[in-house]
């Protein structure tokens, strides 16, 4: 079983940088791979960015492709979300989830654990 903590979002202006984070508490967080969604007012929830379990490998969603960072911190069983450059549509709510697993991140069709989410909004 794993819990996850979001914490990090607010209120920035359009073009402005913010980093988000997502604590993990329970066995194996190195044994899981790590994502982050955001669910924007009136749509459903879409894919942002994942990571694999070591780190190595990272996967995106094409509307933040080249503006977010998704990156991780095993000895801290924390995950970050370094988004750049935004814009008044990243305003969402943001979510961690995890998956204990090793395959292809793109392959990924489920997510086993899902924290509370934390509200990011970006004015123009």
């Amino acid at each position: 079983q794993v819990q996850l903590e979001e914490a990090g979002g607010g209120l920035v202006q359009a073009g402005d940088s913010l980093r988000i984070s997502c604590k993990a508490s329970g066995r194996f967080f190195d044994k899981h791979a790590m994502a982050w969604f955001r669910q924007r007012p009136g749509k459903e929830r879409e894919f942002v960015a994942s990571v694999s379990y070591g780190g190595t490998y990272t996967h995106y969603g094409d509307s933040v492709k080249g503006r977010f960072t998704i990156s991780r911190d095993n000895a801290e069983n924390t995950v970050y979300l370094q988004m750049d450059s935004l814009k008044p549509e990243d305003t969402a709510v943001y979510y961690c989830a995890a998956k204990y697993t090793a395959l292809v991140l793109s392959l990924i069709q489920t997510w086993d654990y899902w924290g509370q989410g934390t509200q990011v909004t970006v004015s123009s």
